[in-house]
């Protein structure tokens, strides 16, 4: 007779297995199949060629590791609430959910490769902690653009025509009251199981899901919220050296405040992660472009630059990862015993 502890273990190898052929499937095709990076490796062969170029990619990938290391022990900080884990455990989680967020749209799959890894914790109230780290991370990221986008806007003078006062001191005024409101809503993410009980009248499982949010005071909030800032401070500097590297000679003050730009448009644009280069390619394209363009510099030979910089990261940041956390996809356990 086939007990039911059998049938789940059938049940965890089967979408383990599922899981691992996407994010290979589409690693594959992103990579070789639409030959995206090929295009690079054709116009900086002999730049690719050289040691000091790879020793620079080291350094990056270095990076990288810190950059996810970040995220880790923030989200072994957050989970900590529900089940005490090692870092080596939360690492784990994190590269789990980036490979089976390959495959996602928005990385919605992120927050169930993390989740499945854990032991005892309700899987639920994972999801929310998870998702808390996550608002963390995108609150950093449109604080960050949000101002950044103000030192751009000068540089659309030509093109915006006499509307550019108004948007300009559109923003002088608009931006910080944003800004100030997502604090305020972040700071007081506790205030929201009281207003989803006025919503959630019958349903007592779920009010008692959303409760965990209560779990959090302000002082852990702004830790996490800090951890996301260095982390974002981290892949901002990956950038600007990719940058440098692939001869795209953009100043370090301009580049500290066109890059956030960069990043908080490309995250509010719905997509799937791993399809993401070619977004990411033209956003990164249009904005870091302009600057040249004002000061009269831009040649095609930037563009190039600029896209072969993003797609590095890309590669580094998302598909290095991918692959390492389909090393911990055969932990994930979807049903116990």
């Amino acid at each position: 007779m086939i007990t039911k502890t059998k049938v789940h273990k059938t049940y965890n190898y089967i979408l383990r297995a599922v899981i691992v052929v996407a994010t290979y499937g589409f690693l594959y095709k992103q990579i070789f199949y639409k030959r995206n990076l090929q295009e690079i490796f054709d116009s900086f062969g002999p730049l690719i060629q050289t040691w000091w170029f790879w020793l620079d990619i080291f350094f990056i990938f270095l990076l990288m590791l810190i950059n996810w290391g970040l995220e880790s022990w923030k989200w072994k900080f957050l989970i900590s609430k529900l089940e005490k884990i090692t870092f080596i455990k939360s690492y784990e989680g994190v590269l789990t959910g980036v490979s089976v967020s390959a495959f996602t749209p928005n990385r919605v799959g992120e927050y169930f490769g993390r989740v499945f890894i854990l032991e005892k914790a309700n899987r639920i109230e994972g999801i929310l902690v998870t998702i808390v780290g996550s608002i963390s991370q995108l609150l950093t990221t449109v604080i960050f653009g949000l101002f950044c986008s103000m030192y751009l806007v000068p540089y659309y003078a030509g093109s915006l025509g006499e509307i550019y006062v108004y948007v300009y001191y559109g923003m002088i005024l608009v931006v910080p009251m944003v800004v100030f409101l997502l604090l305020l809503l972040y700071f007081n993410i506790s205030l929201l199981p009281v207003f989803l009980d006025k919503i959630i009248k019958k349903n007592k499982k779920w009010k008692e899901y959303v409760q965990v949010l209560k779990a959090y005071t302000s002082g852990e909030l702004m830790y996490i919220l800090l951890l996301s800032m260095i982390r974002f401070i981290v892949f901002t500097l990956q950038f600007y050296w990719l940058l440098k590297l692939f001869s795209v000679d953009l100043p370090f003050i301009p580049a500290m405040l066109i890059i956030p730009v960069v990043f908080f448009l490309i995250t509010i644009v719905p997509s799937v992660t791993i399809a993401e280069l070619g977004i990411r390619g033209v956003v990164s394209i249009f904005v870091i472009s302009i600057f040249f363009k004002t000061m009269g510099t831009h040649t095609d030979t930037i563009d190039i630059g600029i896209f072969a910089s993003t797609s590095f990261l890309w590669l580094i940041n998302l598909v290095i990862p991918a692959l390492m956390g389909t090393i911990f996809v055969f932990k994930l356990k979807f049903f116990r015993n």
